[in-house]
């Protein structure tokens, strides 16, 4: 058949014939209402004038703002008096710059404190390892865990040992990093599946794809009816090492020690609002959490991604551009161990869904912004690839089906939204880790960031048009 004929049969199907004579269909193509991409282009000024006011102005003052906050709270893990103070600061910061719709809704949040870790190998020789326990993790018994490791590099090699060749042992997890979500897994779900094997203790290589010996934290989860056992990262060079020891035949002993705290707390999700002028009930949500591990500072996770998403509110007002809707930043609280404050705000407000037109969240580094990972229909992620045409450079458009960590949850309601996509290739060198401070940062990158969050988030909030549902 033809491309000419093909071009009959599927008139709505645009057909691209390479030069190689492959043919290509674009079965997702936007039609959009011409009235609505003249309404679209209107805003160019307006984005233009808020970008460069945060490029030449309020991005300096807020990441000066943003550098004491982290320089001042460092790590601030969910159920900690740090955590609280740093919201109070927030709030304060909020009204010292002229905005007081500023509330906070209070919750039951984790509290896990660290207390003390160790581990050393005692054969084939003597070799401190480092370890770092992931999140809930439960304590060793009192003098620690004196036994033998076992290495595999999956699930499914775990699964394929007979009980009796891991009973009693340590289980290291040496995974190949594939990326985050997929390797993620092992950090998640690793205690629980080794325990019914009957190990003592499990060890991750920590899901990064780059270290200088450092391991990297995060929140696991235990199966109901498992017993539940220690678990920590330790380095991709320990993990490699210990991998190393097992082929050659050598036997493997370590001694861990780890003790915890838990308990629960009172936290809050803080609220931050620009009314809108015509619809103030209906809502663009802007994100990011202001809590973060105990280790490092929280300034990439999630320090930037909260600060850029309060100024967009702070900034439209100091500049007195009220847009139809509501603009409200949203600073999460207790995201790091299992979405808590976006799980008690979907609960609080379960009947207000329909008034979210467009919920957004960065939580995966403020580097050099590229554009945005949108979920909704394809009439809304049209929408947003008009406007992001305004933005070019900064309008790369992906469609993961689940961006971002907290907004996750309201997307899978059916709530339209999208995070931030940024050139973030070293994010995870970096997570959760001591190294998360802000060396890792980049002024110009975070001030970027800002101006598009902002702009972009003002255009989708003074729209004449809500960006409809599927």
């Amino acid at each position: 058949m033809t491309a000419l004929k093909l071009l009959f049969i599927f008139p709505l199907i645009i057909i691209k014939i390479n030069a190689n004579f492959v043919i290509t269909r674009y079965d997702d193509e936007c039609v959009l209402d011409p009235a609505l991409v003249t309404e679209i282009a209107s805003y160019e000024n307006v984005t233009k004038h808020i970008m460069d006011q945060i490029r030449d102005y309020y991005g300096k003052t807020m990441y000066q703002e943003y550098t004491r906050f982290i320089d001042k709270f460092g790590a601030r893990p969910s159920g900690t008096w740090i955590l609280e103070k740093s919201i109070d600061h927030m709030i304060d910061l909020t009204k010292q710059h002229g905005l007081y719709d500023v509330t906070t809704e209070e919750l039951e949040v984790p509290y896990w404190l660290r207390l003390m870790e160790s581990a050393i190998m005692l054969q084939p020789r003597v070799k401190k390892i480092a370890i770092l326990g992931f999140g809930s993790s439960v304590s060793t018994p009192s003098g620690g865990i004196h036994a033998e490791v076992i290495v595999v590099r999956s699930f499914a090699e775990l699964e394929k040992l007979d009980r009796t060749k891991v009973q009693g042992k340590i289980v290291v997890f040496n995974e190949p990093y594939v990326s985050y979500g997929e390797t993620v897994i092992y950090r998640t779900q690793g205690a629980s599946k080794a325990a019914r094997k009957g190990a003592v203790a499990t060890l991750v290589r920590s899901i990064t794809p780059f270290s200088i010996y450092a391991p990297h934290t995060g929140a696991q989860y235990y199966e109901s009816n498992v017993t539940k056992i220690p678990t920590a990262a330790i380095t991709l060079e320990d993990a490699d090492l210990l991998q190393r020891l097992q082929e050659e035949g050598e036997k493997i002993v370590l001694e861990i020690q780890m003790a915890y705290m838990e308990d629960t707390k009172k936290s809050r999700n803080t609220l931050v609002d620009l009314k809108g002028k015509e619809s103030p009930e209906k809502l663009v949500i802007v994100s990011g959490h202001i809590d973060s591990w105990d280790v490092g500072e929280g300034a990439m996770d999630d320090g930037g991604g909260m600060m850029i998403s309060w100024l967009v509110p702070v900034v439209l007002n100091s500049l007195n551009l009220k847009p139809r809707r509501t603009v409200r930043a949203i600073l999460w609280t207790a995201e790091e161990p299992g979405l808590i404050g976006a799980q008690a705000y979907l609960k609080q407000h379960k009947d207000e869904l329909d008034k979210i037109n467009f919920i957004m969240e960065s939580d995966e580094g403020t580097f050099q912004p590229l554009g945005l990972d949108v979920a909704g229909s394809n009439k809304t992620r049209c929408i947003v690839q008009e406007v992001l045409k305004q933005f070019a450079p900064i309008n790369k458009m992906e469609n993961s089906g689940a961006p971002g960590s907290d907004i996750v949850l309201f997307i899978k309601q059916n709530v339209p939204g999208a995070s931030l996509l940024n050139r973030n290739e070293r994010y995870y060198w970096f997570h959760h880790s001591e190294g998360d401070t802000m060396n890792v940062q980049n002024m110009t990158n975070v001030i970027e960031c800002a101006a598009f969050w902002a702009a972009f988030s003002y255009v989708i909030a003074d729209l004449s048009v809500d960006l409809p549902r599927n």
